[in-house]
């Protein structure tokens, strides 16, 4: 209950604040920097002065009663427009509050240079400041392990409550502040100066403070202006030629028909979809270093991918049993079973799973007093020997080989076939022996992750080619390939091939995006268009990329390139939907203004609109309403389905294009006959 009323709280909170934002946001100073609710913020100035003293050269034919009803039309459409930008930043501002509540009150113990600790305030430390923190301290800053081992928990920065392990010397060692340590004791070395954290960056990017507009929106608001610029020359004109006819178009109305005509949907949007775009990724745990790295996402054509962690599991897995010999495989299995019993290891452990499956039974408590071989460099083998002497063994081949020639036993003839069967599918042969008999030999493989193949599946279908980085050999790369669904590989890659691979696609026009976390990761991730760092990897593999994966989930790229795809869409079926109904109010509007003095115009008056008068204000009031009812969808985002660009414009036509041409014409007569009434009592009809 606790939780839903916090949420109904926070949800309330928002709303309140990007109020009282669409108010502040009405200060032309800021309304400049969106050119089409400027003109639209003049145009209700304009009204207002009008409405205050109304001019009878200028202004013929309407009175304060019509100008006050414009004006304030104009003034809602205004607040609507910074309503939804607001209620956008609303969002990222409370994730913010809830991370600043990381920093609140932080201390540091203070290493100095005679090993004497001092407590200080986080906000004191700076670059290179050497800290000691234990179980249950703060981190206090951005920094790298450089002695002990420890758990950390990150859920204030991830939101995941199982903690990591965080070891000096490793890919592993980098962490952040703001996180908690669980265990033991860290020496940690701050590596950034204080206001420069990765927590303070997270709150500046999510509060919208750093925001820059990306380089489609400029794009499109270039666009936006030179059509607002010919509706300006258009409705100037439309005066001089009513004049030429006999209508009398006063300034409100050319105002009210100047706002209806330019693109003010988009224009109040266009920021809102933005900045929703940053908010969906930080909602799945991605930060995004700016919109420019989101909007990209949705651009990339080749995705570049490391194989241990990403497309494997890392781990090299049971995945058969081969017999030798005279042997059978049930003779395989319960040997490996046995060697392994006592064998902690994921390798040990998948042996002993893959056995029970088929079949093999046996309590690995029942043999507590046998002797455990240890693997280790020199013998390359574990496994255990039994009290009545029979001993389990399972290891290299050469290992195995040369035990068992030692204690007199044979070699069998198709053993080496088998080896080298397993090893051309790229997997690892482990050689089990009982006593001096050779029985047959287990094939480890490192495993591909399960649905693999089916996302990348979903990814050519978007025309995005996958390339698979690896230091394996060629021959191991090739079966991990094929067997994954990737579309190409590099073998025995070197952090160089992973740059020149980047650089080859980019220099035939694709974006690339790739993920890392180690710091020999760090130049490609920083080459790459969109690079996206493990939170768990290191401050340099960070300090590269232009997006962090609080998850340290290498395969979320794949989502990733789904929410730039979503942000590309809804701004393409917005900006769709926006100029439809441009088109449709101004056939909606303008027979009903000039069929009174040319009553041919009539037949294009196909609404049956009341009177110019409450055509122009039902279309201005249609206008301004339908900004927040499609904030929903611009904080949403239009769903994105795998399609063709051919699919997904036609589809947005469809849908967007001609519901905004059908949409207006339906809402502006609703609209006409509720208010037509009212304006007949106001004597403005």
């Amino acid at each position: 209950m606790k939780e839903n009323s916090e949420g109904k709280f926070l949800n309330k909170k928002v709303v309140m604040t990007a109020l009282k934002g669409a108010f502040l946001k009405l200060d032309p100073r800021y309304m400049i920097n969106n050119t089409v609710m400027f003109i639209v913020e003049i145009g209700c100035f304009i009204s207002l002065l009008f409405t205050i003293a109304p001019s009878s050269l200028i202004n013929i034919g309407e009175g304060r009663v019509f100008n006050g009803i414009i004006f304030l039309i104009l003034f809602i459409t205004l607040l609507f427009a910074n309503f939804a930008e607001s209620i956008a930043e609303g969002k990222g501002k409370a994730q913010a509050d809830s991370l600043k509540q990381s920093k609140k009150d932080a201390k540091a113990n203070l290493l100095n240079a005679k090993g004497e600790i001092t407590v200080i305030d986080a906000s004191e430390l700076k670059q290179y400041d050497i800290v000691i923190c234990s179980a249950g301290d703060i981190i206090p800053g951005d920094g790298e392990v450089i002695e002990g081992i420890a758990s950390v928990d990150e859920s204030a920065i991830t939101g995941e409550s199982a903690p990591v392990l965080k070891q000096a010397g490793s890919d592993f060692s980098s962490v952040t502040g703001g996180t908690r340590v669980v265990s033991d004791t860290l020496k940690i070395k701050i590596l950034v100066n204080q206001g420069e954290s990765f927590l303070d960056k997270m709150i500046g990017l999510v509060e919208g403070a750093s925001r820059q507009k990306t380089p489609n929106e400029i794009a499109l608001e270039v666009l936006l202006i030179t059509l607002t610029a010919i509706f300006i020359i258009v409705t100037i004109s439309l005066y001089f030629i009513g004049n030429y006819v006999n209508v009398k178009i006063g300034m409100a109305s050319l105002i009210a028909l100047l706002v209806c005509l330019i693109p003010t949907t988009i224009g109040g949007l266009l920021s809102s979809i933005g900045i929703a775009g940053m908010n969906r990724a930080v909602s799945f745990n991605v930060i995004a270093m700016s919109g420019k790295a989101v909007e990209a996402c949705g651009d990339v054509s080749t995705i570049i991918l490391d194989k241990t962690g990403t497309i494997t599991y890392g781990n090299r897995l049971a995945a058969d049993f081969v017999p030798v010999g005279d042997h059978t495989k049930e003779d395989v299995i319960k040997a490996a079973a046995m060697s392994s019993l006592m064998d902690e290891t994921p390798e040990g452990t998948s042996v002993v799973v893959l056995a029970e499956k088929l079949g093999f039974k046996e309590e690995a408590t029942k043999y507590i007093d046998a002797e455990i071989i240890e693997f280790s460099a020199e013998n390359r083998m574990s496994g255990m020997i039994l009290n009545d002497g029979t001993a389990y063994r399972k290891g290299a081949g050469d290992s195995i080989k040369e035990l068992v020639e030692s204690e007199k036993g044979s070699i069998p003839c198709n053993l080496e076939k088998e080896i080298t069967d397993i090893s051309l599918l790229g997997g690892t042969p482990l050689v089990v022996a009982v006593n001096n008999d050779i029985v047959g030999v287990i094939y480890l493989k490192d495993t591909v992750k399960e649905g693999l193949r089916e996302r990348f599946e979903r990814l050519r279908s978007m025309g995005i080619k996958t390339i698979m980085c690896t230091g394996d050999n060629p021959l191991t790369a090739k079966t991990i390939a094929k067997e994954a669904g990737v579309d190409a590989y590099i073998a025995e890659a070197k952090p160089e091939d992973k740059i020149e691979a980047i650089k080859e696609e980019q220099s035939q026009g694709k974006l690339v995006a790739m993920t890392g976390d180690g710091t020999n990761d760090a130049p490609a991730l920083a080459q790459a268009d969109v690079g996206i760092a493990m939170n768990s990897g290191t401050m340099a593999a960070k300090e590269a990329a232009n997006m962090i994966d609080l998850d340290s989930n290498p395969t979320k790229i794949i989502e990733i390139v789904e929410i730039g795809k979503q942000l590309l869409i809804t701004r393409g079926a917005l900006t769709t939907f926006s100029i439809a109904n441009d088109v449709a109010k101004y056939f909606a509007v303008l027979p009903a203004i000039f069929a009174a003095s040319i009553p041919s115009m009539n037949t294009l008056n196909i609404m049956g609109l009341s009177s110019s008068n409450s055509a122009i204000v039902s279309a201005l009031i249609f206008n301004a309403v339908i900004i927040p009812a499609l904030i929903p969808i611009a904080m949403k985002g239009v769903k994105y389905r795998s399609a063709s660009i051919d699919s997904i414009l036609t589809r947005n036509l469809l849908v967007y294009g001609l519901g905004g041409c059908i949409v207006p014409f339906i809402a502006i007569k609703v609209i006409d006959m509720i208010i037509t009434p009212l304006l007949s009592v106001l004597g403005i009809l």
